[in-house]
């Protein structure tokens, strides 16, 4: 019988645990506005994974009413310039990018899975990018978790994606067929200058919610796969906030055109900033000024 090594071993453990029970059980202790426990909290997380608060628009821990606003908490103004082109809608870990001519999306090495079912089900919906790209972001507990928009866009169709809470960290990427097509995740589809755009923000163990700009709080809903469409247009400029983990997670991208990535952009090494310039798609205005400043930050 072959050994099983630990990061194995730790993707096999999850699958017995109630994955939806524990993160509502943690969310509800991250609401907590008890001040010594939501302190001592907050605390114990800043040394643990060495939280820079020095670019935090409110760096006192102590002023956060909860550990969830802690946690999603905003940067000051200059803390993300936007770069040219395609940027990254979030801080994290690149753990994949590349094209999307199969229908098929790279998990991690040696694992594929279904961009069909990544976006809900619906071929129709999954057609517009066939011969796109896609990036997938991981989040860790260390980094700003609030998400915005890489591209000018204007919501079209978001879908809830009933499903498992595995953890989406590289250990259980590796060992996990279909990762992120099996856990819960919120679906959301823009119309842009540079064509139609997907972005997916997955949810992931002790991820006690998701929200976005434009609803609120989305999940956790109901067992089942809800699409909402947008009669009354909401517009969102690049870089611009349109939701948040309440912890961390993973934000996939795709794009109905093709994105010329940055070559020094590696898949499982490259970190990257949200605003940060991630490539080209045909048509992306380069930005006037590299020191152009995030608009639309929801407080």
């Amino acid at each position: 019988m072959p050994a099983v090594d630990r990061a194995q071993l730790f993707a096999l453990s999850q699958y017995p645990l109630p994955h939806h029970g524990l993160s509502r059980l943690i969310g509800r202790v991250a609401e907590c506005r008890t001040p010594w426990l939501k302190d001592r909290l907050i605390r114990r997380f800043i040394r643990t994974f060495d939280v820079d608060m020095s670019q935090a628009r409110e760096p006192d821990p102590r002023a956060y009413p909860c550990f969830n606003d802690f946690f999603t908490r905003a940067l000051r103004d200059d803390a993300r310039p936007l770069g040219e082109g395609l940027v990254s809608p979030a801080d994290g870990l690149l753990s994949q990018s590349g094209r999307l001519e199969d229908g098929t999306l790279v998990q991690a090495k040696g694992r594929h899975y279904s961009l069909t079912t990544l976006l809900g089900g619906d071929a129709d919906r999954a057609a517009a990018f066939r011969g796109g790209s896609f990036a997938t972001i991981y989040l860790s507990p260390r980094d700003y978790h609030r998400v915005h928009m890489p591209l000018d866009a204007t919501l079209r169709e978001m879908v809830y994606v009933p499903g498992r809470l595995f953890s989406v960290n590289l250990a259980t990427a590796e060992h996990v067929p279909d990762l992120f097509a099996r856990n819960e995740r919120l679906v959301c589809f823009f119309d842009t200058p540079q064509g139609p755009l997907a972005m997916v923000l997955v949810g992931a163990m002790i991820v006690a919610a998701i929200e976005t700009v434009w609803a609120g709080q989305i999940t956790p809903l109901a067992g089942r796969i809800q699409s909402t469409r947008f009669d009354t247009p909401v517009e969102l400029a690049r870089g611009a906030e349109m939701g948040r983990f309440k912890l961390g997670s993973t934000v996939i991208l795709c794009t109905a055109e093709p994105v010329a990535f940055r070559q020094d952009l590696q898949a499982d090494a490259s970190l990257v900033r949200m605003g940060q310039s991630m490539g080209e798609l045909p048509g992306t205005p380069a930005a006037a000024d590299q020191a152009e400043r995030l608009p639309g930050t929801a407080d």
